[in-house]
């Protein structure tokens, strides 16, 4: 299981160290027998404006039923488990020989820790791509308060709340 923190803060990478990244990982799971960090399904997570942010999982090949997002103790988990498809092999399939196969529909879980101030508004998932809404919902008491100060002779607190 991956667990990733939800960060504000965007993440620099670069294509030719993930690309090595990904071979060292693949070589040392084979050596190790751990399953590789690659395999974790890849995701971008992006601020929409002050309050609202969305998280886009790729997912191909899965369907809604194979999906299932969860949030407990203010972590979202994101997991997709495969169902077994027919076992239906034609002499067709009997000929078949893999000259390579990259697009393998393994199970994964994704987990992110999120901040008990983050809301997920909606979840929907279009063409391989699963994407969550969130709000960063802070209530009203916890928003800063402009306090003006009296004047001689006014006994009255002014309290203003500044909305933007």
């Amino acid at each position: 299981m991956a667990y990733h923190s939800f960060s504000l803060i965007p993440m620099v990478g670069d294509n030719t160290l993930a690309d090595r990244f990904t071979n060292m990982d693949r070589l040392f799971s084979r050596l190790t027998g751990e399953k590789p960090l690659s395999d974790i399904p890849a995701y971008n997570l992006v601020q929409k404006d002050k309050d609202h942010y969305e998280l886009t999982v790729s997912v191909p090949g899965y369907a809604e039923n194979e999906l299932d997002i969860s949030m407990l103790n203010n972590q979202l988990s994101i997991t997709g488990k495969r169902e077994d498809e027919k076992n239906e092999t034609s002499d067709e399939e009997n000929t078949i020989r893999w000259l390579h196969r990259g697009i393998i529909k393994n199970a994964f879980s994704l987990s992110f820790n999120l901040e008990h101030r983050i809301k997920i508004q909606s979840a929907n998932l279009n063409k391989g791509l699963l994407t969550l809404k969130f709000i960063y919902d802070i209530p009203e008491q916890e928003k800063p308060q402009r306090i003006t100060l009296n004047q001689k002779g006014k006994d009255d607190k002014i309290i203003e709340h500044d909305k933007s």
